[in-house]
């Protein structure tokens, strides 16, 4: 036999278990490459020195023993072993990578999201709108100008789509107000007076829902 077939044979008669090639090249600190360990492995498969056994994608190797009845079930328990903690780190990994798989989600979802001073910036900017339209809307129902249908209807068109933006970038806002509040060891009026964030009521404006 050769050198590799010896130190292979012997490492499984002295541990008397399964194992891999890669364990067997790892526990034999790297005395020889993977590929001399594997065809050592299947030289010996061959002698009928080792056994070979499938576990999955993964080959497992032991030493051949006398066929006595406990040697059998000895060796039957370990495989049966090793198999139960194959399933387990599978299944522990099929976990870890649904976790993963969901981290990266929220991630790019925070990453898409507005930052707090962008999205108190777009509100301020609305808000500013809705108040320069309510102006204009007062000063035409105090006033006794008539306009025509068609200027009213635009005006109306005009307010409906700027609320429509106002509710649109104030539940961003809260939103993104709200995932901070989570993990905020403060309460909700301390973080908004850090940020600086101004609501309706602070500006002095009747709120829109």
């Amino acid at each position: 036999m050769t050198k590799e077939e010896d130190a292979v044979l012997k490492y499984l008669s002295d541990t008397n278990r399964p194992y891999s090639a890669t364990d067997i090249t790892m526990n034999l600190h790297k005395e020889f490459g993977k590929t001399a360990v594997q065809k050592a492995l299947d030289s010996l498969v061959e002698k009928k020195k080792v056994r070979e056994k499938l576990y999955g994608k993964q080959k497992v190797f032991c030493i051949v023993q006398p066929e006595t009845a406990n040697n059998s079930q000895g060796l039957d328990n370990e495989l049966k072993d090793l198999d139960a903690q194959i399933n387990t780190l599978t299944d522990n990994l099929k976990s870890v990578e649904t976790e993963l798989k969901s981290s990266e989600a929220k991630h790019r979802d925070l990453q898409s999201a507005l930052t707090t001073e962008e999205a108190e910036a777009q509100l301020a900017e609305v808000r500013a709108s809705v108040e320069k339209l309510e102006k204009r809307l007062s000063d035409l129902s105090s006033s006794r100008v008539q306009i025509s249908a068609k200027d009213r209807e635009a005006i109306k068109k005009e307010a409906e789509k700027v609320v429509k933006e106002y509710r649109k970038r104030k539940r961003i806002c809260t939103d993104i107000l709200n995932s901070i509040l989570e993990n905020y060891p403060k309460p909700k009026k301390t973080l908004y007076e850090e940020v600086g964030i101004e609501t309706d009521e602070d500006a002095g404006m009747k709120p829109i829902a």
